[in-house]
């Protein structure tokens, strides 16, 4: 009798491992958002983002030997899910950030879900929403007006700094479902997509930057090591890591990444920059999450014919992913 084989290494402990970083990567990714501004102008830490991101990005093309898309209307559609998923939100988020705190930027970026399932509504026929799924909408804003403090009057709250951080993720519910209406089927693989797309932005963004801003005086070094960790670990090396975590456990396990992001930028916002913290914002952040999680529910027949015949998501965009990414969108693995 031959020898059996030796059993493989279970693979388990290696994508919790991976799904720990990139859910810490993004997590941290308002907190190197916060010092990036405080020694670059928002459009220069997006760029400085983007083009780190790109390079890494490139990398892991040239070393797969992977072809870029091919086709004058690809890169057109790439060219806007590049300005709705990347060079806009990370912007937004950037001159938010000026007068908000990082901790309220991470919870209002896991409203993500919430604009898609509303957005869905009217532009996707085929995604009706349950009452579980209309009960978890209402429940989600409901913890948006606690975060924000709305029996108060708002008071203490920087309203047009929260508008941009919410724009943002409401920008990156409506590129995914352009995404999923026009980027399906494509045939380039999700790392070329999501490769192509960045640089896209990168490029957005090198022409805009220089008409707004200024050379800075002096560069100072702790703003400079954020923008390179946003770029290269949350908009380049995270999506790779989305990338590998969607390959193997699929993009339902995946996507659970959305609801530890918010929990880590608010730790890593008081613990690190001595951010404030008062007791709605984090009551408010668990009552988004329960609801945006609501928002994911389906039936168990369509759930399964959608993990079965959609592709995996891309990455957000950069440094952050949506769960609603995974119901609106589509090219194959962000962030």
């Amino acid at each position: 009798m031959s020898p059996s084989p030796a059993p493989s290494p279970s693979p388990l402990l290696d994508w919790r491992v991976r799904f720990g970083a990139l859910a810490l990567i993004w997590g941290f990714s308002f907190l190197f958002i916060k010092v990036g501004t405080e020694g670059f102008a928002p459009f220069q830490v997006t760029f400085g983002r983007l083009l780190f991101g790109t390079a890494v990005l490139a990398v892991a093309i040239v070393v797969k030997r992977d072809r870029l898309p091919r086709g004058a209307r690809v890169w057109g559609h790439l060219a806007v899910a590049a300005f709705l998923l990347n060079a806009l939100p990370f912007s937004l988020f950037a001159y938010a950030e000026l007068t908000i705190p990082s901790t309220l930027a991470g919870i209002c970026n896991a409203t993500t879900p919430l604009w898609g399932m509303l957005l869905s509504l009217v532009a996707l026929s085929e995604d009706r929403p349950t009452r579980v799924r209309a009960a978890g909408l209402g429940i989600g804003f409901i913890g948006v007006l606690t975060v924000l403090g709305a029996w108060q009057g708002f008071s203490g709250l920087d309203v047009t700094g929260t508008a941009l951080a919410l724009l943002a993720s409401f920008s990156y519910a409506v590129g995914w479902i352009y995404v999923r209406r026009t980027l399906s089927g494509t045939g380039a693989s999700n790392l070329s997509l999501a490769g192509s797309q960045v640089g896209l932005a990168t490029l957005q963004l090198a022409v805009v930057t220089p008409l707004f801003t200024s050379v800075p005086d002096s560069i100072e070094l702790m703003p400079l090591l954020s923008v390179i960790a946003l770029g290269a670990l949350g908009t380049g090396y995270a999506m790779l890591l989305q990338y590998g975590v969607v390959a193997e456990v699929g993009p339902t396990t995946a996507a659970m990444v959305t609801y530890f992001i918010p929990v880590i930028a608010t730790a890593a916002g008081v613990a690190l920059l001595d951010e404030r913290l008062t007791w709605n914002t984090p009551v408010g952040a668990l009552v988004v999450l329960a609801g945006a999680a609501l928002t994911q529910t389906r039936a168990k027949r369509s759930r399964v014919a959608a993990q079965s015949s959609a592709p995996a998501p891309t990455p957000p965009v950069v440094g952050m992913r949506s769960a609603g990414a995974e119901r609106v969108g589509t090219t194959e693995r962000r962030p």
